[in-house]
């Protein structure tokens, strides 16, 4: 890994005040190390940790990205109520959810109109609305 992409983790990791420990920072790293936004799992990650040689477990990878999300530098997207995939563009959005190869990608939020949201329940305020927009290649079976 070049230094470039540990001083950008390290970077990410400074502004949020998480601390920089030798873990975090190489999941830092593969996260936003070269600036780009990505969704991965925490299984993705791990896989990608291991193939270059960085000794990161897959409960440590899990943990890590529960404490990324809690100090706002990641958003959890559930898919299907149990896979959870992790984006480093923390704003608000939509997402396609590409059911063929189970990838998760960001969706042109400035096309989405949501209009008659149903009202909140008694003592309840909507806090966010989550959009995933499920797709399939055409000609796919389903």
């Amino acid at each position: 890994m070049t230094q470039t992409l540990q001083e950008n983790g390290i970077r990410w990791l400074e502004q949020a005040g998480v601390r920089p420990t030798r873990q975090r920072v190489t999941l830092a790293s593969l996260l936003v190390g070269d600036g780009q936004h990505r969704h991965v799992t925490a299984e993705s990650l791990f896989e990608a940790a291991k193939g270059q040689g960085d000794a990161v477990s897959l409960a440590t990878v899990y943990n890590t990205l529960r404490a990324f999300c809690g100090a706002g530098l990641l958003q959890e997207v559930t898919v299907d109520g149990s896979k959870s995939y992790f984006d480093t563009n923390t704003h608000e959005h939509p997402h396609f959810y590409w059911e063929d190869d189970s990838k998760l990608t960001d969706a042109p939020a400035d096309q989405l109109v949501i209009s008659g949201l149903p009202d909140a329940p008694a003592g309840a305020e909507i806090a966010s609305v989550d959009v995933v927009i499920r797709l399939r290649r055409k000609g796919a079976a389903g």
